[in-house]
């Protein structure tokens, strides 16, 4: 199977994590694109799910043309799960996440959620975080001094060119890091002025991984 066969066969099977009548968190990238997809096919005279819970304004286009009503996430007081991808997962379930510039809204829609449902194809799969860049939502007029602290601790970072997030920030992917210790790192790097969000998804990590593989979906629990 293609790695984007791959990605539609978990974002399928992610249907059997929402929870019928209730709204859903729905997170940002290729993969979510499949799970949005076929979420649409809950459609119907009797709708399965109240909504959605939106991570980025291009996942919520994709949801308003299927149809699906969005809410903000100011209007909900708790999710029952968020689903969305991973850049990289590791064997406890913390993620690196962000390479789609949303990880700031992402870690605010996690945040809501009683579950983190992760799916990802089976390249996102990793022994120890840090081979994916890790994308850092910052301040501008502090990117200078975060890529000195980033330096300081063995990474290269790296304005990323041409890209603002939803917020109106550029991102910073942060090259070279072997993270051992993601939680310990994600409440370091939050302590730096400047630092709007890490795209280390330790406190808010995955409940449980829908992984595709050659041979299926396999599901990770954690």
């Amino acid at each position: 199977m293609t790695q984007d066969e791959l990605k539609a066969l978990v974002g399928r099977a992610a249907l059997e994590h929402v929870v019928p009548g209730e709204l859903v968190g729905v997170g940002t990238g290729s993969t979510v694109n499949h799970f949005i997809d076929a979420l649409a096919g809950l459609k119907g005279p009797k709708p399965r799910i109240a909504g959605a819970v939106s991570s980025s304004v291009t996942s919520t286009a994709r949801l308003l043309a299927h149809g699906i009503r969005v809410f903000e996430a100011d209007e909900v007081g708790a999710l029952p799960v968020y689903i969305d991808g991973a850049d990289e997962i590791d064997p406890h379930g913390f993620m690196i996440k962000g390479g789609g510039a949303a990880l700031t809204r992402e870690k605010i829609v996690a945040d809501l959620a009683q579950r983190f449902v992760c799916i990802a194809d089976a390249s996102k799969q990793v022994p120890v975080l840090g081979r994916f860049p890790l994308p850092v939502e910052v301040i501008g007029m502090a990117a200078a001094q975060l890529t000195r602290r980033f330096a300081a601790i063995g990474g290269r970072a790296v304005r990323r060119e041409g890209v603002v997030t939803d917020n109106g920030h550029p991102i910073l992917d942060v090259h070279g890091l072997a993270i051992a210790d993601p939680l310990a790192l994600e409440t370091e790097i939050n302590q730096w002025p400047g630092v709007v969000t890490v795209g280390l998804f330790a406190r808010h990590r995955a409940s449980l991984c829908l992984l595709g593989t050659a041979t299926g979906v396999q599901t990770l629990v954690f």
